[in-house]
């Protein structure tokens, strides 16, 4: 459960390093106050945030087993360990 959570934390923070790499290359003070305005600052939180809703969406859409498939657990069969499939 973890794994997902800080995939989701990693796609907010994708806008900020990327406009914190721009800030390096023109050569200007990355911690400085005045590299980072307010309306910056919120342009790229909405950013963000859509880009998380964007991708909670297709993960919901695509992962998962197909319709109609049944999920037939981990079991043991003939002495050997068989993992979990969807049929």
């Amino acid at each position: 459960m973890i794994r997902p959570v800080l995939t989701e934390i990693g796609i907010f923070l994708i806008p900020f390093a990327a406009y914190a790499l721009f800030i390096l290359a023109s050569r200007a003070n990355v911690l400085h106050a005045s590299s980072w305005p307010l309306r910056v600052v919120i342009r790229l939180a909405i950013g963000s945030f859509v880009l998380v809703i964007v991708s909670l969406l297709l993960l919901a859409h695509f992962s998962g087993a197909p319709p109609g498939s049944t999920y037939v657990p981990a079991h043991i069969e003939d002495g050997r360990f068989v993992p979990g499939s969807d049929r």
